[in-house]
């Protein structure tokens, strides 16, 4: 047990460090070429905060184990509303109200439902893929042209915003090439570590991989959009928390699973059908709520969105077990 533990444990630290440093390095290569800063922000920061869920979602797809590919992305996505978002809210108030916020927490809430709709098929094909990739491309496309009819000054705090979550960047260009290098190496071998041990470790306390999945490992791979919101609640900077957050589920849902698919077919789980896309489709629904009002999250409503979450891992278990 204790070794099984150490290959999980020690496989998220690895995805973590690797998929850390393959973003500066890539951010690094990316300003040498010239390329604008929100391009950087909403294509190679945002794959690389979400390398850890791609690298377990293909590798257990290619392995068969579906229900941690599909586990792996829904947890993750309940964990960034209730615990990502609510956490911080224990510490500072959260403005829901931020410009396009309502726009894209809509758009969220209908690809969750194409992706609900995949999974009652009960396996998420290369068509679907397929499918759900166009989707990310529409996303981006939009995206960028909104951002472009931005004024110079949000333009400017956009490019603050990136400084500020991508720190470190190497000004070397040998630097910047091992770090993409060493990312790219690490970042297999992380998820590799974390799938034999979440397998043994759902053997051993007798529940499915896909429970496991679905807690441990969502969480493991949520922790870098967590320590970015606590601390930007520590400076004070909470307002660009809820677009992250939605932008990080979109991109887990039409990225992290269409690229997934195109490569090995997903098997979907009966207990995610039954459950878990509810309850993703919930926290959807919420944070369209707060954006939709202009809320602003206090510390009660942190509290609560956090008990929430910890009530959510006790039912998976539950489930999981049964």
């Amino acid at each position: 047990m204790l070794l099984d533990l150490a290959s999980l444990f020690g496989g998220l630290a690895i995805l973590l460090i690797a998929g850390d440093v393959l973003v500066r390095g890539s951010v690094s290569l990316a300003q040498r070429l010239g390329i604008p800063s929100l391009i950087i922000g909403l294509t190679i920061v945002a794959f690389g905060t979400s390398a850890p869920e791609f690298v377990i979602s293909v590798r257990a797809a290619l392995d068969g184990a579906g229900g941690i590919a599909i586990g792996n992305v829904v947890g993750s996505n309940v964990a960034n509303v209730l615990l990502v978002l609510g956490l911080p809210s224990i510490l500072a108030a959260t403005y829901c109200g931020d410009e396009g916020v309502t726009r894209s927490a809509s758009f969220m809430i209908a690809v969750s439902l194409v992706f609900a709709l995949f999974c009652y098929f009960g396996v998420i094909d290369r068509a679907a893929g397929v499918m759900l990739l166009a989707l990310l491309v529409i996303f981006l496309t939009a995206s960028v042209n909104v951002a472009r009819k931005a004024r110079r000054d949000r333009r400017r705090n956009e490019l603050e915003a990136i400084d500020d979550e991508v720190g470190g960047v190497p000004s070397r260009l040998a630097v910047a090439i091992f770090f993409l290098v060493a990312g790219l190496a690490a970042l297999p071998v992380g998820a590799q570590l974390t799938i034999n041990g979440a397998v043994s470790i759902a053997r051993a306390w007798h529940v499915s991989d896909t429970a496991i999945a679905l807690t441990i490992v969502a969480l493991g791979t949520s922790l870098p959009e967590l320590s970015t919101t606590l601390m930007s609640a520590v400076r004070g900077h909470t307002g660009v928390a809820v677009g992250n957050i939605v932008g990080s589920n979109i991109f887990n849902l039409l990225a992290i699973i269409g690229a997934t698919a195109l490569i090995a077919p997903i098997a979907v789980p009966a207990e995610i059908v039954s459950f878990d896309i509810w309850a993703m489709l919930a926290t959807s629904v919420l944070i369209l709520l707060f954006a939709a009002f202009s809320a602003t999250i206090g510390r009660v409503t942190g509290i609560a969105m956090t008990a929430g979450y910890a009530l959510y891992i006790v039912i998976v278990f539950q489930i999981g077990a049964a």
